[in-house]
């Protein structure tokens, strides 16, 4: 259940090419993973889970191997959701929660809002411009750890989880994908740091 045309496109422009996995075996030869996803989260876990991969990707995470999710693909890395009844991967603690109910705003969120970095992460800089990047969703983590929430965009009166990061660990709520040039940056700055060894910062 995920953008993969949107997402391998995005990548191909960068140089780069995406393989899938669809098993075991496809995981031996990969230098990072990234798991996007749209959708509902009940039946993505259904689906993650048929193909027999939710073990072997917490064991990725385990090892300390880089992980990008995208969209859905966040709310995924988290123990509960709101929107379902099915226990998430449970790779980041805390659980998704609707948006809240807002005059100013409509639910589903759709469009452009700016990034707001709030702890550090290697795909982002702190004394950058905010980047407006493209988001489409219903629920947003809320993070049960302090330091995981790497940026926060605005929803009316509050701000949401834009992105988390931890260790190797990272995912976009919104699409990176569809958000022109600073989706194309931050993508790149991903390519960078594995280039570099992924390295963790303290």
């Amino acid at each position: 259940m995920g953008n993969l045309h949107s997402v391998r496109q995005a990548f191909a422009r960068l140089g780069h090419v995406v393989n899938d996995v669809r098993n075991e075996a496809d995981l031996s030869d990969q230098d990072a993973l990234i798991l996007p996803g749209v959708g509902a989260f009940d039946p993505a876990m259904d689906n993650l889970e048929a193909t027999g991969l939710v073990p072997h990707l917490k064991t990725w995470v385990d090892q300390s191997k880089p992980l990008l999710g995208i969209c859905l693909g966040l709310q995924l890395l988290f123990e509960t959701s709101a929107e379902g009844s099915r226990q998430g991967l449970a790779l980041l603690p805390g659980r998704v929660e609707r948006l809240p109910d807002d005059p100013k705003e409509r639910i589903p969120h759709m469009g452009w809002a700016p990034l707001s970095v709030v702890n550090n992460c290697p795909l982002l800089n702190q004394n950058d411009a905010p980047s407006w990047v493209y988001f489409v969703h219903t629920y947003a983590a809320v993070p049960s750890q302090a330091g995981i929430q790497a940026a926060t965009a605005p929803f009316g009166d509050t701000t949401v989880t834009a992105m988390v990061w931890k260790g190797r660990l990272g995912a976009c709520q919104f699409h990176p994908e569809k958000s022109s040039d600073a989706g194309t940056k931050l993508l790149q700055r991903w390519l960078s740091w594995l280039q570099d060894g992924a390295p963790v910062e303290n």
